[in-house]
């Protein structure tokens, strides 16, 4: 039987939107633990379920604790829960989020958040030279019915050393490619949410296996991985 995210989640993070100070949260600190300790079980069998059909060295479970020493907002909690999923690397790339807050605020994340330097020039590259099989794959029907379109910041025109007329630069000008999908407070709290977000980062695979592949070769396709 699948971990559920108990109600009582959203009805503690609404409280502690409204009452974001160490007072409040020290007198209602069993509560939250009890609540985390949950949270948790459903993260560690989410990265269960994901291994079945993927391979994941590590599931990180976020602290609820904000590091405010370079913010602004000077507020000590966060208002939700959140964990990601990283897969075996360098042969498998990409990585899993699941984000949990109240007032419908839930999301699943997958792709690429931060490509470093070289990363970012090898898929550009790779869409410059040819971008119909990553066209084919985010535009697959069931595809985009679960994940609808391919996001993430990007810049102005165009990279450096492209073409801003390029026929792919609207993927090309990207700095980020990922992709979300939202859920409601009460999809969340069902008993099929995890079936949900399995299914779902599991109809990702396509795309993870196509920019794993660039990753992990240059332009004429030879491994860079030691074997």
């Amino acid at each position: 039987m699948n971990e559920t995210i108990p109600r009582e989640t959203f009805s503690f993070l609404k409280r502690l939107q409204k009452n974001n100070n160490r007072e409040w949260f020290t007198d209602n600190k069993k509560e939250f633990k009890e609540i985390e300790r949950e949270v948790k079980q459903f993260f560690n069998q989410l990265g269960t379920a994901l291994n079945k059909h993927d391979q994941i060295d590590k599931v990180k479970v976020f602290r609820i604790y904000r590091d405010v020493r370079f913010s602004k907002d000077k507020t000590p909690y966060k208002t939700h829960f959140a964990g990601s999923f990283h897969r075996v690397k360098p042969r498998l790339r990409g990585g899993y989020y699941v984000h949990i807050a109240p007032n419908d605020e839930s999301f699943i994340a997958t792709g690429f958040w931060d490509p470093n330097k070289d990363d970012l020039l090898r898929i550009r590259k790779e869409f410059e030279m040819d971008a119909k099989e990553i066209r084919e794959i985010i535009s697959e029907k069931s595809f985009k019915t679960i994940w609808g379109e391919l996001e993430g910041d990007e810049v102005k025109t165009a990279p450096k050393g492209f073409d801003k007329e390029h026929p792919a630069i609207d993927l090309i000008k990207k700095k980020q490619f990922v992709f979300t999908k939202k859920f409601t407070d009460k999809e969340v709290t069902s008993a099929d949410f995890m079936t949900q977000v399995d299914a779902a980062f599991k109809a990702i695979r396509p795309y993870f296996n196509y920019m794993s592949e660039v990753l992990t070769t240059d332009l004429n396709g030879v491994s860079l991985l030691d074997d």
